[in-house]
């Protein structure tokens, strides 16, 4: 009986091929290995260069030392490979190493199978051997945890639970082999890529990011590679910003971008690495826009990059760059290298003969650019179609595209009405926003949400197409499924547009529980929130019915609007007296509340009449106070305190003028000829001074002032 000839596996380095060895693969295994295997193609991605000739033939016999020799017997395989690594011979160690190092390529499920046998410990014992030892089973164990680090998420928590983030770092430091550093940041890479991995090691050692930007600057070319896409991941707040720009992080990406004409497999990770660092960091993208290789700084070196001979993903990443640094400070919205440069480069990336991935990306970015600047929005809306762009782009399927069209849009109609006129005379926009806003996607939903919020700021939108397509109804039932905090914040906002008094969609948001929820707001501890909750609450109140305010004032209760009063934010103290001017206006109205909630009220305007708080609170309190003034019963609560008369009087020769109209306002409803106990009420402001200070400011050369002055003075005429 011929037996059958048992195949030799092949010794290949990480950067090879998957190694062929004999035993029956499965085509659910094959499916797993294929991602790897194409990946492995690439020596340079994985940092190492194949051994070749009479080595790799030397590594193929030692390879056949502990052979695999079924399916079944795979874990007994692996246990063996194990074993063997603890032999007492360099060369039985060196065999088994090599045959998990090929055991582990394209296999999660070995991966994960030999982490829990415990072959990384050893796998570390490997990488720390002496001088004295073979140094090429350092290099194995380099690269083999560089392959285990390429699994699952789980894998790569594993490895970082037993310490291997620490031994790579130390394995760098006195390391002159470059193959090994190689090895070791390549490895460090793939960890870098998953959230469990410890970036705070990078932060306690100075010394380590100094050794990183000299790979990043005299390495090699995957050596480099590695050091930005690592640094890239790793740079994720200002620290880290920072630190890098205090190690010359700048001058570092300068070079590497100087050395990316043509484009080469540096120029992704150095652009990405440059965004992560100028991202929203003044500071550091001022740093970036002055550093310079060869005589030109980095937006020089960044537009070559844009243009269209370009490949997409390379113009996509120098637009990301500049775009950052336009919206730190750094470039000005009217620089060449933005409005000539990145905003064109991005609106071409999102016109639909591009890959639905780069549209994506560039409407996202190009939505961050305008965001702010009403010329670049003005330029971006004419520039290569891109409304019809964006239009095309919301029926892909996928969600990144829906979310970066959302964003887009949302951007382009911030502050322009005729801009906002175009996006929302799209056929089927706003139901595409509706079913937006439904999506399974929580970014899709933000997006939508986004693009209502500012499509919401157009009073004709409002009261015609927000109305035919009953967009509160969607959006009050989103917030009301407890969404994050963000996107109760960009939600709310729009509540505060949809409940202006013009809109058609005021009452019935009403029925629908809308004061409740926004009273709910105002108890958030996130001051954007309060400050929505408590602006949506003024603009409901603003001309509202009696039975509507009475609602508001019951659910909102005074006691949390004397919390909202005491507010560190000034802007949520203006609101809340926004509100109670609202609540106090009508005269029935006006009468009506103050019968129930007098003491209240006027604790709450002396309580800001009497604190430390700019003149402009201020100003609300005393036309708060004139707003009762004008109440046929609530005035004698004014004259009954006379306290309040004395500050209003005084308020009349403030040093600031809008303090003087406001407390004018106020006393002018109080004397007001003609109403019941006028002439009295006269009497005693007279008697407290107020008619000679009208009088003292007679003589003023502001003739607007002047003629609101002669107008208090003579509701005086019946006391004279």
């Amino acid at each position: 009986m011929l037996r059958r000839k048992r195949e030799r596996p092949v010794s290949l380095w990480a950067g090879g091929r998957e190694p062929v060895i004999a035993r029956s693969v499965s085509a659910s295994q094959r499916r797993e290995r294929t991602g790897e295997e194409r990946r492995g193609k690439s020596a340079a991605a994985t940092g190492v260069e194949p051994r070749k000739g009479a080595e790799a033939e030397a590594e193929a016999v030692q390879c056949s030392a502990v052979p695999c020799r079924a399916p079944s017997m795979e874990c007994e395989c692996s246990r063996a490979f194990v074993d063997e690594l603890y032999a007492g011979e360099w060369c039985r160690v060196s065999a088994a190493l090599v045959s998990v190092k090929n055991a582990v390529i394209g296999s999660n499920r070995q991966k994960a199978s030999l982490i829990q046998q415990g072959v990384v410990p050893r796998l570390l014992q490997l990488l720390q051997l002496p001088d004295s030892a073979p140094q090429h089973l350092r290099l194995d164990a380099a690269i083999t945890i560089g392959s285990l680090a390429k699994g699952t998420a789980e894998n790569v928590a594993s490895l970082v639970d037993l310490g291997v983030v620490g031994v790579l770092v130390e394995t760098l430091r006195p390391n002159t082999d470059p193959r090994l550093t190689e090895a070791c940041l390549c490895a460090l890479r793939s960890i870098f890529m998953h959230p469990p991995a410890p970036s705070s090691i990078i932060h306690r050692d100075p010394q380590l990011l100094s050794q990183l930007l000299s790979v990043a600057q005299n390495g090699t070319l995957v050596g480099k590679s590695c050091v930005a896409r690592l640094l890239s991941v790793w740079c994720s707040g200002k620290s880290e910003q920072e630190a890098l720009a205090e190690a010359g992080a700048c001058n570092a990406a300068a070079a590497l971008l100087a050395a990316a004409s043509p484009p080469s497999p540096l120029t992704l990770p150095t652009l990405d690495w440059l965004a992560a660092m100028c991202f929203e960091n003044p500071a550091v993208s001022q740093l970036a826009v002055e550093a310079q290789y060869g005589g030109k700084i980095i937006p020089e070196l960044l537009v070559v990059l844009l243009c269209r001979d370009k490949p997409l993903a390379v113009a996509m990443g120098a637009a990301r760059c500049i775009t950052f640094m336009h919206r730190a400070g750094a470039l000005l919205p009217d620089d060449n290298r933005v409005v000539f440069g990145a905003l064109p480069c991005l609106a071409r990336l999102c016109t639909k003969d591009m890959p639905d991935d780069i549209r994506a990306t560039a409407a996202e970015t190009l939505a961050y650019l305008a965001e702010v600047d009403t010329s670049l929005q003005r330029l971006a809306a004419i520039s290569n179609h891109l409304i019809s762009a964006l239009a095309d782009l919301l029926s892909c399927h996928s969600a990144a595209s829906k979310q970066g069209a959302f964003k887009c849009f949302a951007s382009l109609g911030a502050n322009d009405e005729d801009i906002r006129k175009k996006i929302i005379e799209i056929n089927g926009l706003m139901v595409q926003v509706v079913d937006g806003m439904a999506n399974s996607e929580p970014e899709v939903r933000l997006a939508a949400v986004r693009c209502l919020h500012s499509l919401s700021r157009s009073v004709q939108q409002l009261r015609t197409t927000f109305q035919d397509h009953s967009v509160w109804r969607p959006l009050m039932s989103l917030l009301n499924e407890s969404p994050g905090a963000e996107l109760l914040t960009v939600g709310s906002s729009t509540l505060c547009n949809l409940l202006l008094e013009f809109s058609p969609a005021k009452e019935p948001m009403l029925d629908q529980g809308a004061v409740e929820m926004l009273c709910g707001l105002t108890r958030r501890p996130e001051p954007a929130l309060r400050l929505n909750g408590i602006w949506a609450l003024m603009n409901m109140a603003f001309q509202a019915e009696q039975r509507v305010k009475t609602r508001i004032l019951s659910c909102l209760g005074t006691e949390q609007m004397f919390r909202l009063l005491a507010d560190s934010d000034t802007r949520i103290i203006m609101k809340t007296l926004g509100l109670l001017r609202n609540l106090l206006s009508t005269r029935q109205h006006i009468d009506a509340i103050m019968s129930d909630y007098a003491s209240q009220v006027m604790q709450a305007v002396i309580f800001v009449l009497e604190g430390g708080y700019p003149a402009e609170v201020k100003e609300q309190a005393l036309c708060i106070l004139g707003n009762i003034g004008d109440g046929e019963r609530a005035k004698d609560h004014i004259m009954a305190n006379e306290d309040v008369l004395r500050k209003l009087v005084d308020y009349l020769v403030h040093p600031e003028s809008k303090l003087q109209e406001a407390a004018l306002f106020a006393i002018g409803n109080l004397v007001w000829r003609g109403e019941v106990g006028a002439t009295e009420r006269q009497a005693r402001l007279a008697e407290l001074g107020a008619l000679r200070l009208l009088r003292q400011l007679l003589p003023t050369t502001d003739t607007a002032f002047l003629e609101k002055v002669k107008t208090a003075l003579s509701q005086f005429s019946d006391y004279e």
